[in-house]
């Protein structure tokens, strides 16, 4: 099942991911100040998606990526893409999957874990 990824940024933003049953990243969110904010972008997303726009978009070196925008917001850019054909297939797993996709908070570092005490002799 594809999941979305709350993690933050190098610049202590929050930021999440939406991520395909394989583990490839398919679309990246922009920066917000306060998790709470990525939260409610994600739900937005989740329930408004049949009424998203995708772009897309081509670049120089040739490169395909899309850009999601709901209510005339940009809440997300996808990874870029060899061929337009891997591209449309991303947007069909996000389209399939996001609104059942779960939550999974890694921002605030409580998976990691504890020191492992040395073995003394």
């Amino acid at each position: 099942m594809a999941t979305f990824v709350i993690s933050k940024r190098l610049d202590d933003n929050y930021k999440f991911e939406f991520v395909s049953r394989k583990g490839k990243t398919i679309m990246t969110s922009d920066s917000y100040e306060l998790r709470f904010e990525c939260e409610e972008d994600i739900e937005k997303l989740k329930n408004y998606l049949d009424s998203a726009t995708i772009m897309r978009f081509k670049t120089s070196s040739g490169k395909f990526y899309f850009r999601l925008i709901i209510d005339k917001k940009e809440m997300a850019t996808s990874r870029k893409y060899t061929t337009q054909l891997l591209m449309q297939r991303g947007i069909d797993e996000m389209i399939r999957s996001a609104a059942v996709a779960e939550i999974l908070d890694f921002a605030s570092n409580d998976f990691v874990f504890p020191e492992i005490e040395a073995f003394q002799d």
